[in-house]
């Protein structure tokens, strides 16, 4: 029984996930800053935000020197999602290394042997420790960066390690108003294994953009993700059609229906003051999450941000289903 329970959970782990298919540290694309979440869940390009590096490395700058944040998530079914990042200038010419632990609780859980017995309260949490750097590339506006990720999946008594990296290219230049950036996450290896199978981590690739509008006070992000697979759409067996005779005909998936699913959207509304609204849209959560025959606003997020003196506050609303939603709450320091 304890065998099945196992498996349960890393089957649930796979909801996580963004692509389907056998894979392992789903958590790692899960987001939890407040800003990021309220702005789609994905977006790339916040070169202020000290968070910003857990996904995407070359954002690390020295702006970000000094500034700490506190993240939780009330995440669904009670699983809670927790990380800190803090980034320090090492000095003007290496520049500002970025630190952070990201941590996902499943809970307690009752085991049970073969008979239906219980056999005691068991854990099960997820945890990565990643240090990243980077590095504008010489009389260009270009910057590399990398992170470098320890990760620990444990489920009881069975435990799993892995390794893994993220690497990205971005261009910025302070007077133009757009920037963009590649990154490539979550490449890796599981060293230990739960079972006897080795298993892929998540890995993703992912396109970010952003764009500040000249006479209003509003930054556009723009992020397509899973570009390393296409097809995202698979047929919803509730929404097969039945006609006369009782032939059924499985939902037909149009080139732009998938195309759109790649898309997160976001706008961030006086990103410069001391209030900011922040709105979002996942088409794919919208998709996947929708119900037939009745509007339930998944895929929408919203949030805000309130500045006071050296600190930050950020909370962020997503929707996924008319039963859960989820909150998360960002507590940013400048320790300057």
């Amino acid at each position: 029984m304890r065998k099945i329970l196992i498996l349960i959970l890393l089957v649930s782990e796979g909801l996580f996930a963004q692509v389907g298919g056998e894979s392992i540290y789903n958590f790692l694309n899960l987001s939890s800053s407040a800003r990021q979440a309220a702005l789609g869940g994905k977006v790339l390009t916040l070169l202020d935000d000290v968070n910003q590096p857990l996904w995407n490395p070359s954002t690390i700058n020295n702006s970000i020197d000094r500034k700490l944040s506190v993240n939780y998530v009330n995440y669904l079914a009670d699983v809670n999602l927790a990380s800190v990042s803090y980034a320090q200038l090492i000095n003007r010419n290496f520049g500002t290394i970025h630190g952070g632990i990201t941590y996902l609780n499943y809970g307690k859980f009752i085991g049970a042997d073969e008979d239906g017995n219980e056999t005691g309260i068991f854990k099960a949490y997820d945890l990565a420790v990643s240090v990243g750097y980077a590095y504008n590339i010489f009389k260009t506006d270009f910057y590399v960066g990398a992170n470098v990720k320890l990760i620990n999946s444990v489920i009881d008594n069975y435990s799993s390690f892995g390794v893994g990296a993220d690497l990205s290219l971005l261009y910025y230049n302070e007077y133009l108003p757009y920037s963009f950036t590649l990154v490539l996450r979550n490449i890796g290896y599981q060293v230990t294994l739960y079972d006897e199978e080795r298993e892929d981590l998540p890995f993703e690739i992912q396109l970010g953009a952003s764009y500040k509008l000249e006479n209003v006070p509003i930054n556009w992000h723009f992020t397509v993700d899973n570009l390393q697979q296409w097809k995202l759409a698979y047929s919803n067996p509730s929404n097969v059609s039945t006609d006369i005779d009782g032939n059924e005909t499985e939902e037909d998936i149009s080139f732009l229906d998938n195309t759109f699913r790649h898309l997160s959207v976001g706008a961030e509304i006086f990103p410069e003051g001391l209030f900011n609204l922040r709105l979002g849209y996942n088409f794919r959560r919208s998709k996947e999450m929708m119900l037939v025959d009745k509007r339930t606003f998944a895929g929408f997020t919203a949030g805000f941000g309130i500045t006071m003196r050296k600190l930050k506050f950020n909370y962020a609303f997503s929707k996924y289903h008319p039963a859960s939603n989820t909150s998360t709450f960002s507590l940013l320091i400048n320790l300057e």
